[in-house]
């Protein structure tokens, strides 16, 4: 009899199962929407581990002639939009607040993937957005130009000392160094020598950051595409040692400050922001514990120190290999330099420098460090006359296919940054270039960004030619990053730097 029970039990759990994949299945057939056909266990998600996803968007986005795609988050239905339109609609004011929330988050297990700003649910989200956005107004920014000109010379030092011992410097290690002593100071307001050194106490958390083990992979892809799994398996988006010594450290300088109840009458640095963020949320009895707080210093880490460094090897790499755009940016910073001396390195003057401009600007089209911006809908939300999407459904804006498309960029996988020059940039359509997002969740950080990569990128060619070293892989022939989701060299980078003087 009990033999008979169990077998009754799996035939219905079969059945079941079966009853449900096809259900899934035909999800996006019966709303005859375009769609790839789904894998049994892993839906879409096939390319996991195999291809950097921004290659995969790429690859969607080319083969799909249409508006959206449906997609499958193993069996949970998603959408991608390729639709300028549609994408202006659902990231803009229009609509934008039946979409306030990206699907990326962590479990109750991992608050550091919970609560930071990237991933943090409204109206916490908006509550947290209004706090940091303090951190990079242009005062902010100019109060840090004196450690970031200061530092962007220790890189050209750096570059130097390196090789005189050998040809070969990995170009993204000494870029990690630089932008990790600049995140030290703009989140702690504590000096470190990493340009100089390559090691300190900050940049060995830097460094366990940029490791992808399978099982931290495991814990980033779930995050973005199957959130459940994190409570399920505990796992943690950030590596608990990393954790725990930011904690120290974010202890250690709020004790320093005289404690969370010491008043801050003028925010210098992120400890500051978080402090006042803290004393106002229990003046409105809102709660605002030490792991919120954590999770901003490890966002602000996390997406300060790399997402910049990889944009700043991509564009040393592009101009080893573009010499005539090199030439081009060498002229325009030789010439500023005349003008404006040691001051060349002022945020003022490097916004105004339009090739410079440009220059990082082709590199973000080329290389954004997220392929996609995803949100999930409030609420049943129409995408046009023909779909209506049931409210929660995750929406995937295919930015990193807009900025491929040979109709907006022509030849696309030519690094061209006269695209971006102003007596061009109006030919660009909008919605068609989305490096830092667009609409409420849009990068907080962009000026902050943009102004590491121009002074790094200026400081570099000032003082030296970049040249190709033969038998590395052209632009279009690095390999990228496999076990992560950004986009990020997956080998190493090597240039050749020749001194101008």
């Amino acid at each position: 009899m009990s033999m008979m029970i169990v077998s009754a039990v799996v035939l219905v759990i079969i059945a079941w199962v079966y009853t449900r994949w096809k259900q899934v299945r035909h999800y996006w057939a019966k709303r005859r929407v375009p769609y790839l056909p789904p894998h049994p266990l892993l839906g879409s998600l096939t390319f996991l581990q195999k291809e950097n996803p921004a290659l995969w968007m790429r690859r969607v986005y080319e083969h799909f002639k249409e508006p959206y795609v449906g997609i499958w988050l193993f069996w949970r239905p998603a959408l991608i939009i390729n639709s300028t339109e549609i994408a202006r609609n659902i990231l803009t004011p229009s609509d934008a607040n039946l979409f306030r929330n990206r699907f990326v988050t962590s479990g109750n297990t991992d608050p550091m993937g919970k609560y930071n700003i990237f991933a943090v649910k409204d109206p916490l989200w908006s509550r947290i957005r209004r706090c940091l956005t303090v951190l990079f107004t242009g005062s902010r920014l100019r109060a840090l130009q004196n450690i970031i000109t200061a530092k962007s010379k220790e890189l050209v030092q750096r570059i130097e000392k390196d090789r005189q011992k050998t040809k070969f410097v990995d170009i993204r290690v000494i870029f990690t160094d630089f932008t990790t002593d600049i995140i030290g100071v703009a989140c702690f307001g504590v000096a470190n020598d990493a340009t100089l050194t390559g090691d300190s106490a900050l940049r060995s958390i830097t460094k366990k950051l940029m490791s992808y083990s399978p099982f931290r992979a495991l814990s980033w892809c779930s995050a973005f595409f199957f959130p459940e799994l994190i409570d399920i398996l505990r796992l943690k988006v950030i590596p608990t040692d990393c954790t725990e010594s930011l904690r120290k450290i974010l202890r250690n300088i709020i004790a320093q400050r005289g404690g969370y109840e010491t008043k801050v009458t003028e925010s210098k640095d992120l400890v500051d922001i978080l402090l006042k963020m803290k004393q106002e949320g229990d003046d409105e009895d809102v709660d605002m514990n030490e792991d919120i707080l954590l999770a901003q210093v490890v966002a602000f880490l996390q997406a300060g120190f790399d997402t910049t460094a990889t944009t700043i090897t991509f564009a040393i790499y592009e101009l080893a290999y573009n010499p005539d755009i090199q030439d081009k940016l060498l002229k325009e910073l030789q010439k500023a330099k005349e003008e404006h001396g040691d001051n060349i390195l002022e945020i003022q003057v490097l916004s105004q420098l339009k090739y410079l401009n440009a220059v990082i600007d082709e590199t973000l089209r080329k290389y954004p460090q997220l392929g996609w911006l995803d949100r999930t809908a409030t609420v049943d939300y129409k995408i046009d006359d023909h779909l209506t999407i049931t409210a929660g459904t995750p929406v995937y804006v295919n930015a990193v296919g807009m900025h491929y498309n040979p109709d907006y960029y022509p030849e696309p996988d030519r690094f061209n940054p006269d695209r971006f020059l102003p007596e061009n940039v109006g030919n660009i359509k909008p919605f068609t270039y989305m490096p830092f997002g667009e609409g409420p969740r849009s990068c907080i950080g962009k000026r902050f960004g943009l102004y590491k990569s121009r002074t790094s990128v200026a400081a570099i060619i000032l003082n030296y030619e970049v040249r190709p070293i033969a038998n590395t892989p052209r632009p279009s022939e690095v390999e990228l990053e496999k076990n992560g989701l950004f986009l990020s060299p997956g080998e190493v980078l090597y240039v050749e730097f020749i001194p101008r003087n």
